[in-house]
This record gives C-alpha cells, structure tokens and sequence, in this order.
C-alpha cells in the first residue's frame, strides 16, 4: 500500500487553516496541523510548536519530515503591525526562515508553499510601503526566493487577495457580517460604522484559496510567486449593500471620513488560470455563506 504524502500545515487554527486541514484531509493526504497553542477544533493530527523558537522547530521537522508544507501561520493585523513592528517581522519571517533551514538541514525533500500578502509592496520603491505588515510580509517573500536561488529548494510564494467566506475572521467582511448578526438581535445598535465606502478590495472566497494552494502544491513552480485573485474590485459600499439583500434587518451607514471614492483596480490571477485555476464562489454566495456562518455561531 502507498503511503498517503505527508502535508505539514502552520497556523492550523487560523481562518485559512482550519479550511484547509479540511479541505486537504479529503484530497488523499495526511494531514499535520500546526498550532502554537493546544487550541485547535480540527480533526487531523495536531502538533504543538511555536514557530519563531528555532529548536522546537528542529524538532518538528525531524520528526514529521513531511513531503509537503503549507505555511499560513503568522500575524495579520495591518493596525496591530503599527503597535508592534518587531513582532510581526519575528513571526512572520524568522518562522519561515526557521522552517526552511530546517527542512534544509536535515535534508527534507519537501515542496514548499508560502502564503504571502497581496498588500506586499514593492522593494525597489519604499513609497508603495504603507505598513510594517507589509513589511513583514515582503521580507518573508524575499527570503523564500532567496533560499530557492541560494539553495535550490523547492518553494512557491502565493499572494492572496482580500480572503471572505464563512469561518472566524479578522478581515472587513467578517465584521461587517457579525455586526449585521448582531444587530439582528433587538437589543444591538442598529448602525454599521464603516471608515470609507467607497474604498476597493479584490474579496476571494477562502475556499477557493484553498483549492489554489492544492493546484500550486501540485503544479507550482520553484521561486514563482502566484497572485490568487478574483480578478474584480468591489467598493466597500457595494459589499453593505448586498449583505443587506440576506438580512430583514433595517440599520443605517454611518462613514467615520467623507466617502472618498477609490479607482477600481483588477488583481488578474494569470499565472494560477494557466495552472487550471478558476474562482468558484461568487462575491453574493460568499457574503451570504459569511453571514449564515455568524448567525449559527454567534459567540464567535
């Protein structure tokens, strides 16, 4: 009998973890969830590690010695990352340093996927950094392609959009779906407050995201970097306004600035569509699904 490939997945917990320890379990895997902590509802084999101690990473790499890793863990926070800049540049890219040294030293072979940011800036022009999470993630691609070029290793850097769909989540969408949720309960405020309306994202479904990471783990390759995107802009407005079309409930915008409308903007996925790889969720099933996922859980 074959043995099933061995699939390493950090941050196992996250919002994009849980789906994908889910997802990939049920695509002839063994999976390996990574937490930091024994907090952890998945049903895969789990394996407690903080990533941004080097030994305790030495340690989990000799004994998984996985064919594949998928790293998702890190912080994600861009207001945080301006509270804490040195914290978000340790987790984000000392942990995948450690990884991949890991993996190098003890003569893994592993195909490597890193989960970048779409808000990386570009390094060669320090006027398009806006963040230190930007920062961090930047950082974190730079030293993926620098091991694949210094070492030969089998890495692949992902660039994922503005993540919505159902599932615990630190991203607009998700607060807009469990303010609505909770004013959908007769003692809430019934106001959505929103900083500009006329602000826009490329919003991708996270389980499409997770069917992109399967095809780049499959067909991925060595030093490329992938923008996984819907391909569209949408206007935080335009997000309200067909959350409200699932929802009885009556409430009032309120923009914290004068709305300010952005020019829309495409992300075109065209290295991961040559792959095979086309969105299957579309924005109003999302925000719908998002919604209903905070409604049958409301202490999340």
């Amino acid at each position: 009998m074959n043995k099933l490939p061995t699939l390493l997945i950090t941050g196992a917990n996250g919002y994009t973890g849980s789906h994908a320890c889910d997802y990939f379990s049920k695509k002839g895997f063994n999976v390996v969830g990574v937490t930091r902590n024994s907090q952890f509802n998945g049903e895969v084999q789990r394996e407690i590690c903080d990533l941004t101690n080097k030994n305790s990473v030495i340690e989990l790499i000799q004994k998984i010695k996985p064919d594949f890793l998928l790293h998702l863990a890190g912080k994600n926070h861009v207001g945080d990352s301006w509270r804490a800049p040195s914290s978000f540049l340790e987790t984000n890219v000392m942990s995948t340093i450690y990884l991949l040294e890991a993996l190098r030293q003890e003569n893994v072979v592993c195909k490597i996927l890193i989960a970048g940011s779409a808000l990386q800036f570009n390094p060669t022009d320090l006027s398009t950094l806006n963040h230190p999470y930007s920062l961090s993630k930047t950082f974190q691609s730079i030293a993926a392609q620098s091991w694949v070029a210094l070492y030969d290793m089998d890495i692949i850097i992902a660039k994922p959009s503005n993540l919505i769909g159902p599932g615990p989540s630190n991203g607009v969408c998700s607060i807009f779906a469990k303010k609505i949720v909770e004013m959908e309960n007769e003692n809430a405020e019934k106001f959505l407050m929103v900083n500009n309306l006329g602000a826009q994202r490329d919003f991708l479904d996270v389980r499409d995201v997770v069917k992109a990471y399967e095809v780049l783990l499959r067909k991925g390759n060595p030093g490329e970097v992938y923008d996984i995107a819907s391909g569209q802009s949408h206007s935080l407005r335009e997000i309200i306004t067909t959350m409200k079309t699932f929802t009885c409930q009556n409430f009032e915008v309120k923009s914290e600035t004068a709305a300010q409308p952005e020019e829309k903007f495409q992300i075109p996925p065209l290295k991961m569509i040559e792959l095979g790889w086309i969105p299957s969720f579309s924005l109003s099933v999302s925000l719908k699904d998002t919604l209903t996922y905070y409604r049958q859980n409301k202490n999340n």
